[in-house]
C-alpha cells in the first residue's frame, strides 16, 4: 500500500507500507496452494528447513531433507503433493505442485515488492536526446547517452552507464555499476547485474611485420533478445561487424566471457567462469558447466550437456555430452577415468608380467 509521496532532487520517490506478516492462507492464494494446519498462522520472515524458527516460512524440494519436516520450528512448510508424510507433522504446510517452482515464484513476489523503486534521483545525466518510458527508476550518478531509448518499468541502479544508440526495452533491470556500451539493444525482462559489461571491444588485432599488434575496430553491437539473465562481472563483447547475439531466455552464470560475433542459442545455461571464443555458435537448450572453455568459430549443436572443466575444440552435434579436456563422450570419459585412477596398480601388473615373460626366456 502505497502510504506516502514526496518530492525530493526534482524526483519522486514512492514509500511502501510492506505487511509484516502473512498468513499461511495469503501464502496459498498467491501459490494457488492449498492448506493443511492452521490458515491463520503467520509467517514474517524464510528460513531453510533445517534452520526452521517460530514464524518463518520453508519449503521442501530435496527427497534427503525430508526428516526435518518432522523437526522443524518453521511456522508453514512449502511441499510437493507428492509429499506423503510417514508420521505427524506438527508445522502447516501448503501443498503446491511444485515446491521449489512455488517457492521461486514466492522469492521473486518478494523481490518485486523489494525492488520496487521508481523516479529519478539527483545526481544523474540523461542527455536530450534520449526518450525515456514511463514508471522508470533512475538511480543516483547514471548516465544516459545521446538518442537512448528506455522503455517502461525498467530499472537503472546507482552508477550504470548507458552509451549512445541503446534500446533497453520494457521490464529489464541494469544493476548498480552494469556498462551498456554504445549501439547495444536490451531486450524485454532482462536482468544484467552489477559490474558486468555489454559491449566491450572484441579481441581483434591484426599482426605487423615488426612483431606489434594494430587494434581492428570492432564496430558491430552486441543484442540481448527477451528474458536474458547475466551475473555480476560478466563480459558480452561487441561484433566486430554484424552482432553478438543472446538469444531469448539464456541464463548466463557471474564471470562468463563472450568473445565478437558469438552466438548463444534460447534457453541455454551457462555456470561460471566459462568463456567461449569469438564466432562460435552455441545451440539452444545447452547446458554449460562452469570453467568451460570453447575455442573459436566453432558449431555448438542444440541440446548439448558439457560438463565443468571441459576444453571443446571441435564442432558438436546435437545431444552430445562431454566432459575431458580436450573433450570427448561423457559415457567414455568415465570409462576412461576408471583406468586412468588405477594406472599405478595398472604399471605394477605390467612390470610383473614382464618380469615373468623375461624370466622364462
Amino acid at each position: 500500500n502505497i502510504i506516502s509521496v514526496s518530492q525530493k532532487n526534482n524526483s519522486t520517490f514512492f514509500l511502501y507500507l510492506l505487511p509484516m506478516k502473512f498468513t499461511a492462507e495469503q501464502i496459498a492464494d498467491i501459490l494457488e496452494g492449498k492448506v493443511e494446519g492452521n490458515p491463520l498462522v503467520e509467517v514474517s520472515t524464510l528460513s531453510k528447513i533445517e534452520e526452521g524458527k517460530k514464524e518463518s516460512l520453508s519449503f521442501l524440494a530435496n527427497p534427503k531433507y525430508t526428516p526435518y519436516i518432522y523437526t522443524t520450528e518453521a511456522s508453514v512448510v512449502i511441499v510437493g503433493k507428492d509429499f506423503v508424510a510417514e508420521k505427524e507433522v506438527k508445522t502447516t504446510l501448503i501443498v503446491v505442485e511444485d515446491a521449489l517452482i512455488a517457492f521461486s515464484k514466492l522469492l521473486d513476489y518478494y523481490n518485486q515488492i523489494k525492488q520496487n523503486k521508481s523516479g529519478i534521483e539527483q545526481p544523474s545525466f540523461v542527455a536530450e536526446s534520449a526518450t525515456i518510458g514511463s514508471d522508470i527508476y533512475l538511480g543516483a550518478f547514471a548516465y544516459i547517452g545521446e538518442n537512448v531509448k528506455i522503455g517502461d518499468n525498467v530499472k537503472i541502479y546507482p552508477n550504470c552507464y548507458v552509451g549512445d544508440n541503446v534500446v533497453i526495452e520494457d521490464g529489464s533491470v541494469l544493476f548498480a555499476g552494469a556498462k551498456v556500451y554504445s549501439d547495444c539493444l536490451i531486450g524485454k525482462n532482462c536482468v544484467i547485474n552489477s559490474g558486468t559489461v555489454i559491449g566491450a571491444d572484441g579481441f581483434g588485432f591484426a599482426p605487423t611485420e615488426s612483431g606489434s599488434y594494430d587494434k581492428i575496430p570492432q564496430i558491430g553491437n552486441v543484442i540481448l533478445e527477451d528474458n536474458v539473465d547475466v551475473g555480476a562481472n560478466s563480459t558480452i563483447d561487441r561484433a566486430t561487424l554484424g552482432s553478438t547475439i543472446i538469444r531469448k531466455g539464456v541464463k548466463l552464470d557471474n564471470h562468463i566471457q563472450i568473445a565478437h560475433n558469438v552466438e548463444i542459442g534460447k534457453n541455454t545455461v551457462i555456470a561460471a567462469q566459462t568463456g567461449v571464443a569469438g564466432s562460435t555458435k552455441v545451440g539452444e537448450n545447452c547446458k554449460i558447466g562452469g570453467q568451460v572453455g570453447i575455442s573459436g568459430h566453432l558449431i555448438i549443436g542444440n541440446n548439448v550437456r558439457i560438463q565443468a572443466q571441459s576444453g571443446i575444440g571441435r564442432n558438436i552435434k546435437n545431444d552430445e555430452i562431454l566432459q575431458g579436456s580436450p573433450s570427448f563422450n561423457y559415457g567414455d570419459w568415465n570409462k576412461s577415468y576408471v583406468y586412468f585412477k588405477n594406472l599405478p596398480k595398472l604399471a605394477k601388473t605390467i612390470n610383473e608380467l614382464e618380469k615373468k615373460v623375461n624370466g622364462n626366456s
